[in-house]
């Protein structure tokens, strides 16, 4: 990955509220915010977030992974 890659996965989303795919969907458009673990509240990403993902897949005693992949809202 390179600066300013668009990491587009989509959501892949099951039919609990724990299992929503996005904040999109977690937060109802912006309706319902999410309380983060600073006590802020958030229905949208905003600009000076930080956005860390870390992904495996596990099976059979072999685990592959890409690491961190972290960004920060700027504009």
């Amino acid at each position: 990955m390179e600066v300013g890659d668009l990491l587009g996965s989509g959501t892949i989303s099951g039919p609990t509220p724990d299992s929503l795919g996005c904040l999109l969907e977690t937060t109802k458009r912006g309706k319902n915010p999410v309380m983060l673990s600073n006590g802020e509240t958030r229905g949208f990403l905003q600009k000076g977030d930080t956005v860390v993902m870390r992904g495996y897949a596990e099976r059979g005693g072999k685990r592959v992974g890409f690491g961190e992949c972290r960004g920060t809202i700027t504009g």
